[in-house]
């Protein structure tokens, strides 16, 4: 299980962090993944990091403006979004699974607009 939280409503070019704690399972034996869906569209991943810190990939559309972190004695991950674009607009959530095919918890919304 997951629990996502930090979305707000942003400007373009703002900046926001998202925050995502697990639970439930041995968090730091798992690649974790953010994902995002935005409206009408299925799950797209958005960047993976793996057990021990290392970033295994991040979306072309994202890379160099987003950044993922994690925390393995708090279970959480992080997700540092700079100079934020309207397409980046969507429900962000987290997942074990690099598909992004399940939301597994509720997901934090991020909207850009002015």
């Amino acid at each position: 299980q997951f629990v996502e939280s930090g979305g707000a409503l942003v400007q373009p070019g703002g900046s926001l962090r998202l925050t995502c704690v697990g639970s439930g399972f041995t968090f730091m034996s798992y690649m974790i993944s953010w994902c995002r869906r935005r409206s009408g569209k299925e799950g797209e991943l958005v960047g993976s990091i793996m057990s021990h810190g290392y970033i295994w990939k991040y979306a072309g559309s994202v890379e160099g403006r987003f950044t993922i972190t994690r925390d393995n004695d708090k279970n959480t991950v992080y997700l540092q979004m700079d100079n934020l674009k309207s397409e980046d607009t969507a429900l962000y959530y987290c997942s074990t699974d690099s598909s992004c095919s399940e939301l597994w918890g509720q997901g934090t919304q991020v909207t850009v607009s002015s």
